[in-house]
């Protein structure tokens, strides 16, 4: 079954949206531990763009982007709410709201510790994070997309809304700036 297929048919059968998010979760998640440097934040804030996106999967609708990207949009703007409001989300009101069980809970718990294991051999992501986070929310965005999640530029400008040209001036500008930071 392709992405349209199984999009659609988890537009009818909440239990379908099961396959979506297995198909995508680790990488929601992936992305949001590298913004966030924190497993248990990053896997509440996937928890609500899962949840986020299982209400609001009637309004997808495959024209400019694939559905990787609206997931991707979506947790991105979680982590601004958060840190906008710093609000708090779980797993537990996941499962409770949508009426299914998106994954056992072992996975999760296996996941969790892949997830600690992978941060804790990137010290020297630490110290760049912890830098980055002086840098304005949109520079951290696209340099967290283009070299920790590895999105091409088109990916980028579709996950964040903007034209290319533009992402590659935020890159170039954020990466000039993150280099500033760097002791000589």
């Amino acid at each position: 079954m392709n992405e349209a297929d199984l999009v659609e048919a988890a537009r009818k059968d909440p239990e379908a949206f099961g396959v979506l998010f297995d198909a995508y979760h680790s990488k929601i998640l992936a992305y949001l531990i590298h913004r966030t440097g924190e497993v248990a934040l990053a896997q509440d804030l996937a928890s609500e763009t899962f949840f986020k996106a299982l209400g609001k999967l009637w309004q997808f609708r495959f024209r400019s982007i694939p559905f990787s990207a609206w997931l991707y949009r979506i947790a991105t703007n979680e982590l601004r709410m958060f840190y906008r409001g710093k609000k708090s989300f779980s797993l537990e009101g996941l499962m409770e709201s949508s009426g299914f069980d998106v994954r056992d809970a072992s996975d999760l718990v296996e996941e969790l510790k892949e997830a600690d294991a992978a941060l804790e051999r990137q010290k020297d992501f630490l110290k760049v994070r912890e830098q980055m986070h002086t840098l304005p929310l949109i520079y951290q965005e696209v340099i967290t997309l283009r070299f920790f999640e590895e999105k091409s530029l088109k990916e980028i400008s579709e996950i964040l809304g903007k034209k290319e040209g533009t992402v590659k001036s935020l890159l170039s500008r954020g990466l000039e700036k993150l280099r500033a930071l760097q002791p000589s």
